[in-house]
């Protein structure tokens, strides 16, 4: 939504806001297109401005991303943000579900990183004709894991 006003929105321009969240000022513009930022109120030159509101959900975003937390979980976040008296359970439930997700990941780097070194353990460190690590990448039976 067009802001026609600029009554609390002359705090920042969009590369102040860049510098501020230390977010690139493409990805502020795309968080405005996916509706995750408030399209902000323009000059009547097209600049965007910014208010502190602005910056803080920037941040919370920037933060967000950060932490490996999904654009649609970010939005949900948003949604949720606006009813302060509500209960946190559903934001429990979010973060829980990332957590899972996360601890799913770290077992599969560990896997992986189990491979890799046997990988390296079991290369004779040879002539590339009878590299283990070749062999091993090119028949996945070779593998000492499940990765």
């Amino acid at each position: 939504m067009q802001k026609t006003s600029q009554e609390n929105y002359s705090e920042y321009s969009i590369g102040q806001l860049s510098r501020a969240a230390d977010v690139k000022v493409p990805t502020i513009r795309y968080y405005e297109q996916i509706g995750l930022l408030e399209e902000p109120w323009r000059t009547e030159g097209g600049q965007r401005r910014y208010n502190q509101g602005a910056l803080d959900r920037l941040n919370m975003i920037a933060h967000a991303r950060e932490l490996g937390f999904s654009i649609d979980s970010i939005r949900e976040f948003i949604r949720l943000a606006a009813h302060p008296d509500a209960p946190c359970e559903d934001l429990d439930q979010i973060t829980e579900r990332h957590l899972n997700d996360v601890q799913i990941r770290i077992q599969k780097l560990g896997r992986l990183r189990d491979e890799l070194q046997s990988m390296l353990k079991n290369c004779q460190h040879g002539t590339v004709e009878k590299c283990r690590i070749l062999e091993v990448l090119g028949d996945h039976t070779h593998c000492q894991t499940e990765h």
